[in-house]
């Protein structure tokens, strides 16, 4: 039975630990000394595995290979020790960055608590596998939608901003800023410098790509490498990066390798350079190629306006030949020949009205004369109004002391009646 001290109890007395783990207390714990053997007892009895990923950090200490086994999806890792022999026959393709498989038991070290695995085996991952890999990865997000021409979004004519994102050297920066800056010198650039193959180029260019995407100057995002062996691309058709470049709402250019390599990243970018050139060629305009398709287009124009004028007046000069358009008056000439007998005939029949109306007034008027009581009284006549103003046509019509009006043709005057 195991044995330990308590705090506050005699140092020569013995205390029991308890057996398990569940049983331990804050009273009553196990030192680390117990712990670790059972932990590496533990350890011991799992059985080894086969495991994948990328080498990192080989080194070799005599006979024993050192190296750290790092997923190339996530950022975790496992030591790994293997005897020097086991990898001989890889030669020097048993390097940093080679994709391997290791047959490794998991290995606890008490002194120290940490968790190694120590092969006994090692083998590369093949090209065919690999690309049977890339392939399956590509079905599944081809299903997904994530290369369909729907997604796809047509790149700004003039960016004012473009965000690269490279290799820390290489040629790619200086063919796509100074083609573009050739083709249009005003553009400006937001570079970011990464790791384009080995283990840390799926984090970083990940990471490059939303924060150029989330950078509000950024009008259109390039991801551009130079070429490479398939094994260096590889990182290009890993589904992290693949992903992250699905879902940045910038549009995105890639431009990886030469026009024969075709990562997976070429399939969900908004457009796939077949180089660095070719991308900066793709990204801005040529001032030269727009100044002259300007003048081009001034030169058309004005070369269709002149034509137009031209036909037009060429038109114009047709009509204006014709008898109708030369001599204007010749319709109205003989309507103006009917207006003027017209009114010449209007004239001559209300003269004659006028004058054959003027004879009946003539004869009217003698007419009234003859019968107008001034005619009467004229001829010695007189008209006699008794007092009350009508006409005395009887002697009965008055009475004695009346006062009469008696008109006569120059004038009236007055009569007294002194008799009936």
């Amino acid at each position: 039975m195991p044995w330990g001290r308590l705090g506050g109890v005699d140092a020569d007395a013995p205390v029991p630990l308890p057996l398990k783990a569940a049983e331990t207390t804050a009273e009553r714990p196990w030192p680390v000394r117990h712990l670790a053997p059972k932990v590496a007892e533990y350890v011991a009895r799992m059985p080894p595995v086969w495991v994948e990923g990328q080498v990192l950090n080989l080194k070799r200490w005599n006979s024993l290979l050192f190296l750290t086994l790092r997923d190339t999806d996530l950022d975790m890792s496992l030591s790994v020790t293997l005897p020097a022999v086991a990898a001989m026959s890889l030669g020097e393709r048993f390097a940093d960055g080679a994709h391997v498989v290791v047959h490794a038991r998991p290995q606890f070290q008490p002194k120290k608590g940490t968790l190694g695995f120590s092969a006994d085996r090692v083998r590369l991952v093949g090209l065919g596998e690999l690309l049977a890999r890339i392939e399956h990865l590509k079905g599944v997000l081809a299903a997904e939608g994530l290369f369909d021409d729907a997604r796809k979004v047509p790149l700004p004519f003039l960016p004012g901003v473009v965000g690269l994102v490279c290799a820390q050297q290489g040629d790619a920066e200086h063919d796509v800023v100074s083609n573009a800056r050739a083709r249009w010198p005003a553009v400006q650039f937001e570079i970011r410098r990464v790791t384009v193959q080995g283990p840390s180029a799926v984090p970083e260019v990940t990471a490059a790509i939303a924060e150029l995407d989330a950078d509000p100057r950024v009008d259109v995002v390039v991801v551009a490498r130079g070429g490479g062996s398939f094994e260096d691309l590889l990182p290009f058709s890993n589904e992290t990066l693949v992903r992250a470049a699905a879902a940045c709402r910038t549009p995105l250019v890639s431009a990886i390798g030469h026009h024969m390599d075709a990562p997976l990243l070429d399939l969900v970018a908004d457009l796939r350079a077949s180089t660095p050139t070719d991308a900066a060629k793709r990204v801005v305009p040529d001032v030269t190629e727009e100044r002259a398709r300007v003048v081009q287009a001034r030169s058309r124009a004005r070369a269709a306006v002149t034509q137009r004028v031209a036909r037009e007046s060429a038109m114009l000069e047709h009509w204006r030949g014709r008898p109708v358009l030369a001599r204007p008056t010749t319709l109205l000439d003989p309507h103006e020949h009917g207006l003027h007998r017209a009114r010449d005939r209007g004239r001559s029949l209300l003269d004659a009205a006028v004058q054959h109306a003027a004879t009946q007034v003539v004869g009217l008027a003698a007419q009234v004369r003859a019968l107008s009581p001034a005619a009467t009284l004229e001829r010695g006549y007189a008209v006699v109004q008794g007092p009350d103003g009508r006409v005395v046509r009887t002697p009965d019509d008055v009475a004695a002391g009346d006062r009469l009006r008696v008109r006569v043709a120059t004038g009236e005057l007055a009569a007294d009646v002194v008799a009936p």
